[in-house]
């Protein structure tokens, strides 16, 4: 019998976060790190797969420890990771942050010389099972180097925008050579951002990264350009302000985030993304899935961690009803 699709399949980045055990204490001073999954596609994957959501990830570690317990963890997170392949030449990046609640956690990135992530060819794509996913989701990272890039693209091709394709506008601006353009001569980071649009259906990012995509910072302007440039749906991610969502057809919500006491905010936009992908396949109407979401959301920002904390379907319900998150347990 052929293998039914997935659900979700995300592609892009994947490293190890190691996070300071106490809140508020500086880099230099913190003496005790919790290690965890890190990655925004890989966090996405782990966020919808504790949704009840089948979901598999595209992407590539060193051949290390580190390596191998992200691929234990994914597992762990029931999350395939048939498509996640070591690199020999490159380690397992690193990520370490500060937590300053409730709105201040600098990232320190260390995937130099290169990230095994952007080594992902495009030979290597299972695109029978890209196009068949259910939803296939990439972010603006991918599009940063080659081999990735153009793998990315190809992908994207290859879903000829059937199905829900969602381009996570994931605006690093580190990762891309000279720190914000693309190398002398090349086409600047917006040009692969609207390459990239022309194939997608839902465009979900911040007010930073829509600018960066659209030139639009203003929510509504922002939407609607990234409906000109070809997507069905714009998810203007606006922080203490909720989220902003306009669908081609008009119909727009604008929903205002649940009240939450802010542990540690880098995972809220992951548990986001899955449960976007969620209420998506469950055919929710816009409103309904940008509440879901921005639970998900609020939920993750009240722990410490990102792929460990991801909520589980009882969780959301119980902070709808709510109105607000209550401090619980992570993964509870």
């Amino acid at each position: 019998m052929p293998e039914q699709p997935y659900d979700v399949i995300t592609m892009g980045r994947i490293g190890v976060d190691l996070y300071p055990l106490r809140t508020g204490v500086p880099l230099a001073r913190v003496d005790t790190f919790g290690k965890f999954l890190g990655g925004s596609p890989s966090n996405v994957a782990v966020a919808a797969a504790r949704l009840g959501r089948r979901t598999a990830v595209v992407t590539r570690t060193g051949q290390d420890p580190f390596g191998a317990y992200l691929r234990e963890q994914l597992r762990e997170f029931g999350v395939d990771d048939r498509w996640v392949t070591p690199v020999a030449a490159y380690p397992t990046p690193v990520t370490f942050c500060e937590v300053f609640p409730p709105d201040d956690f600098p990232l320190y990135f260390y995937r130099q010389p290169k990230a095994p992530d952007l080594e992902i060819h495009t030979s290597e794509l299972d695109l029978e099972a890209v196009r068949a996913t259910r939803v296939f989701w990439m972010t603006g990272t991918g599009l940063c180097a080659e081999p990735s890039r153009t793998a990315t693209l190809a992908a994207l091709r290859a879903r000829d925008r059937s199905g829900i394709t969602v381009f996570d506008l994931d605006w690093r601006p580190v990762f891309w050579p000279s720190g914000e353009g693309n190398g002398a001569g090349a086409p600047s980071p917006a040009a692969r951002y609207r390459e990239a649009l022309a194939y997608a259906t839902v465009a979900v990012g911040n007010l930073d990264e829509c600018e960066v995509a659209t030139g639009e910072r203003e929510p509504y302007a922002a939407a609607r350009a990234l409906i000109e440039a070809g997507v069905e749906l714009a998810v203007v991610k606006q922080g203490p302000a909720g989220v902003l969502a306009v669908h081609r057809d008009g119909t727009v919500a604008d929903v205002p985030p649940l009240p939450v006491d802010v542990v540690n905010g880098l995972g809220a936009g992951d548990a986001f993304g899955g449960a976007l992908c969620h209420g998506l396949l469950s055919g929710w109407d816009t409103a309904r899935t940008m509440r879901y979401a921005n639970a998900a959301g609020a939920i993750v920002a009240a722990r410490l961690a990102c792929s460990s904390a991801m909520p589980f379907p009882h969780e959301v319900e119980a902070a709808l009803a709510e109105g607000a998150v209550t401090a619980h347990g992570e993964g509870e």
